[in-house]
């Protein structure tokens, strides 16, 4: 979780920055951190290769509402451009930027409550 931790620090700095593609990206890390640290705790084995956040949570047997589930599904987009250079995301304006960014703390500290 203490990389999770650094990369939420990551993604404020960026955003910040107006480097909202980075910080985005970072976000989807953090997510993808805690929730493959959750992997881990209930199947007692490395997490699967995957940057899927849906996918991830439910290999950690992680249930959340249908809010949290659409987020999860927002930010795999931008986790895609560090990866795939070719693709291309719209970007959100600063305010939705700042809310996905929010969002992605209350998600780290309500993931972080259950471990």
């Amino acid at each position: 979780m203490a990389g999770a931790e650094d990369d939420l620090a990551t993604a404020e700095l960026l955003i910040a920055k107006n480097r909202i593609l980075h910080g985005l990206f970072f976000c989807h890390l953090v997510l993808e951190k805690a929730i493959k640290a959750h992997v881990v705790k209930v199947t007692g084995m490395v997490a699967p290769r995957s940057h899927n956040l849906i996918y991830l949570s439910e290999n950690a047997a992680l249930e959340f509402d249908e809010d949290a589930r659409q987020f999860l599904g927002i930010l795999m987009k931008y986790q895609l451009q560090g990866r795939y250079p070719d693709f291309s995301p719209v970007l959100p304006d600063v305010l939705k930027t700042n809310e996905y960014f929010n969002k992605t703390k209350t998600l780290m500290q309500w993931l972080k409550e259950r471990l």
